[in-house]
């Protein structure tokens, strides 16, 4: 199969000469230098040749084209040229001459088009292609996010009919068995999308949708869990994962989430231009935010610590803990709940009771924990991002920037004392005084 920069590279010879790609099509290349694709196919008993088009590969460059506006005989891309040939192998299989049919049909071209040029169509609308409603840009990111980890480079070259649920099940199992059902659930969800984006825009497709066979139950259930570690199980956990083999960044990942009260994908997509060492914050931008409102992170002493470690590993990313692998991308959405995992087993094969837990219950841990040392509730919910729709929460605006700063560094000493089995009562005692000497000097 011919690429497209060894085609750019073929030259005119003294006879005009064929160089085979796939399918039955070919490049034909004169004495004069044209390229043109060209499909050799036998009908009746007959050999017919069929001129697909002209090869440029500038063609739909500036402005893809729809595999409607194609037609048989014009200057094409590969990529079109493929497309045009799939329409071509249809009709031969149906009996008839593509050579006689000048122009390619909406259905067939519709069908020839690929799922990964459906996505980008999909994402470039940012509608639901349901209702027409905009999508929220923390949903768009998100899936769009999934989709280039998981269906671009596996989904994203095969025509929608070339999609069965079979195929779609089989990919999800993968990437659950990797450590990321909940990536799985929303890659069933972005075939949902994209095919009911693809009939809603083109009522000549006849396809099925294949994800609507498979339920999101078929590939993980997700159970309502109110997992929050104790005192002892924080100490346990830590002393364990010192012990697995990992890094030292992603162990300090994990406890920079326990300290911060952010949620996992907010941390994963992190960018140094969101941190300001001078004033102690990360600001996360609205954008990245469940509540599309831009969030104030009160950094500690401890978190700072925790930063400039990332800072001196990865200065050269523009990501505060970058993927393992390569610096331009974020962290992998299941790195950390399997460092978890791995450190979890390592306690409980030395002995200790130590319950499974995931990276979203280090935010229900400190919430919990919080809570039961007297800290005031609403400080604690504006840590966490929350956003109520109880009356009291319309009224209720306050930012509590103090109290959270305060509260912040309390909790991150609260943690060393449960890590160093030591009393954390002095230092919530320490905390709350000087919660009320700010209060009292206001």
């Amino acid at each position: 199969m011919i690429t497209d920069t060894e085609l750019r590279r073929l030259r005119p010879q003294e006879k005009s000469y064929k160089v085979t790609d796939r399918d039955g099509m070919y490049v034909m290349v004169t004495t004069a230098g044209t390229k043109s694709f060209r499909y050799d196919y036998r009908l009746n008993g007959r050999r017919e040749t069929l001129t697909i088009g002209k090869y440029d590969n500038t063609a739909g460059a500036k402005h893809p084209r729809n595999p409607e506006q194609l037609e048989f005989g014009m200057t094409v891309s590969l990529a079109e040229a493929r497309s045009l040939l799939t329409v071509a192998r249809r009709y031969v299989e149906r009996g008839q001459s593509p050579a006689k049919t000048k122009a390619v049909t909406k259905l067939e071209a519709a069908n020839a088009l690929t799922f990964g040029s459906w996505a980008e169509r999909y994402f470039e609308d940012k509608a639901d292609p349901e209702n027409g409603a905009r999508l929220a840009d923390s949903t768009l990111a998100m899936r769009r996010s999934v989709y280039n980890r998981y269906l671009a480079s596996t989904f994203g070259k095969l025509k929608l009919d070339e999609i069965t649920p079979a195929l779609l099940m089989q990919l999800c199992e993968k990437i659950k068995k990797n450590g990321a059902p909940a990536p799985a659930v929303q890659v069933r969800e972005i075939v949902l999308l994209v095919y009911r984006y693809a009939l809603s825009k083109d009522k000549n497709l006849q396809l099925k949708n294949p994800a609507i066979e498979i339920r999101p139950s078929d590939i993980a259930s997700f159970k309502p869990r109110d997992r929050a570690l104790t005192p002892s199980e924080i100490k346990i956990f830590f002393a364990s994962l010192e012990k697995i083999g990992t890094t030292p960044t992603l162990r300090l990942a994990i406890k920079f989430l326990l300290l911060t009260m952010v949620r996992k994908g907010e941390f994963l997509n992190a960018t140094w231009d969101e941190v300001d060492f001078e004033n102690a914050t990360w600001i996360i931008p609205k954008e990245r935010m469940k509540a599309s409102r831009a969030h104030i992170v009160y950094l500690s002493n401890q978190t700072l610590d925790i930063l400039v470690s990332f800072k001196a590993c990865f200065s050269a990313s523009k990501y505060l803990h970058p993927g393992r692998y390569d610096s331009n991308n974020p962290l992998s959405n299941a790195t950390l709940n399997r460092v978890i995992d791995v450190a979890v087993k390592k306690a409980k094969d030395d002995g200790f009771d130590l319950e499974s837990f995931t990276v979203h219950d280090l935010r229900r841990t400190a919430s919990s924990l919080l809570n039961e040392y007297g800290f005031n509730r609403d400080w604690i919910e504006k840590c966490l991002a929350h956003e109520e729709n109880s009356v009291r929460s319309i009224y209720n605006k306050a930012e509590y920037s103090f109290q959270r700063k305060v509260m912040l560094q309390a909790w991150a000493d609260m943690v060393n004392c449960f890590i160093d089995s030591r009393d954390p009562w002095l230092v919530v005692k320490n905390a709350k005084l000087n919660l009320l000497n700010i209060v009292e000097s206001i």
